[in-house]
């Protein structure tokens, strides 16, 4: 199947028009990881506190953020959680980074003193309440009149209330009342939480946090992928094809490498480990494409010994025009639909995969194939042998 057939498009004669594109997005990108935004790292890569909180009604993100920075937990990033059998979540993700117990109940204690609103006094939150909370108040109270045996049945039923809000339930409470249909709740215990306890609209599900330490161990882990990457092209394709092809293949990989982080900047998406993932994976389908279209000139090389390079570098260009619009275009409509419906959780790294299969397959035609003929022309120029042609066998 061909979408394209005989065609004779002159790519090389629009290659000041391709070279304003890149400079004016790299250099945005540039610029505003340099001056604006930053580099967007996530919380893999910055260290910080991830705090996932379930509502009874669906959440305003909005209101959310008004409660974080009246609480003095400003710059807080909210993301809603969405997939199969997840409702009503939001992932909170706060700048506190010590790594020990105390920072993690500290976390959960500002989300909760923040999102609460209104509460009685002398009332306790049901929905946030730990079992050895419900559990100090059941023998305080003694609803179940046990006397003696009062610590081991209140340290059950508490334990029980705790697992069937959080498991059953879904870590929400619309009514106290709920707990007295669990399996293994006396009701006198659960009346008697009414007096003690009051129900907020949230509860927070779990707290996790990632240390300054680990997410600059991180930092570098992807650096050093990235790197390593690179030069295992250049060394490949310098042994496959000649040494500049090898550089223009990790131009083009770089290229497109700096245009994706620079969107991510541009947008304030958040760098994470799925992003950087998709953008390995990037710079294996960019090379690959980069691979098709330099095979196909070392071909036309042996065939039109005669013919300019930029010539050849054209015919070749066109004649992987239709294998490059198909299988780009397949995938970019696969990764589209997964930007599209994947939810919050898939935002970054389908937003990589769309941006860098864009560029990728663009800078295939526009960067690499250019800095073949531009070289060897600088060569004749100096007197030297063109290297770009005839190519290894």
């Amino acid at each position: 199947m061909e979408f394209f057939r005989n065609t004779n498009i002159d790519f090389l004669g629009k290659k000041w028009y391709f070279l304003a594109f890149s400079l004016i997005f790299s250099v945005a990108g540039i610029l505003s990881m340099l001056f604006w935004h930053g580099v967007p790292w996530g919380v893999d890569f910055r260290g910080g506190t991830l705090v996932t909180v379930r509502f009874a009604q669906k959440p305003d993100d909005n209101a959310i953020r008004a409660a974080m920075d009246r609480a003095g937990l400003h710059d807080a990033k909210i993301q809603s959680i969405a997939g199969q059998g997840v409702t009503n979540e939001v992932l909170i993700d706060l700048d506190v980074r010590e790594t020990n117990e105390q920072a993690l109940d500290e976390g959960k204690l500002k989300i909760i003193q923040a999102l609460e609103t209104n509460s009685p006094a002398g009332k306790q939150d049901l929905n946030n309440a730990s079992s050895l909370t419900i559990k100090n108040y059941l023998m305080d109270k003694d609803p179940m009149h046990l006397g003696s045996d009062a610590d081991q049945k209140y340290t059950a039923q508490a334990q029980i209330m705790v697992n069937y809000r959080d498991k059953t339930l879904g870590g929400v409470l619309t009514s106290i009342d709920q707990l007295k249909s669990a399996p293994g709740v006396d009701p006198a215990a659960a009346a008697s939480l009414s007096d003690g306890f009051f129900l907020s609209n949230f509860g927070v599900r779990d707290v996790a946090i990632v240390g300054p330490q680990v997410g600059s161990q991180l930092r570098k882990q992807a650096a050093m992928a990235t790197i390593y990457s690179l030069a295992g092209m250049l060394v490949y394709l310098g042994f496959r094809f000649e040494w500049i092809y090898g550089v223009a293949a990790v131009v083009t990989v770089f290229h497109d490498t700096l245009i994706t982080v620079g969107a991510f900047s541009l947008t304030k998406t958040d760098i994470s480990l799925t992003v950087i993932a998709a953008i390995l994976t990037l710079i294996g389908y960019s090379n690959n494409d980069t691979i098709v279209v330099f095979d196909r000139i070392r071909e036309n090389i042996k065939l039109m010994r005669r013919e300019k390079l930029a010539d050849i570098v054209n015919r070749s260009i066109n004649q992987t025009l239709s294998r490059t619009i198909l299988t780009a275009g397949l995938t970019f409509l696969t990764v589209l639909a997964l930007f599209l419906f994947g939810g919050e959780v898939l935002h970054g790294f389908s937003l990589a995969l769309v941006i860098g299969i864009l560029i990728g397959t663009y800078s295939s035609i526009a960067i690499a194939a250019p800095i073949l003929v531009a070289y060897q022309d600088w060569r004749i120029e100096k007197g030297k042998r063109p290297v770009a042609m005839p190519g290894k066998k």
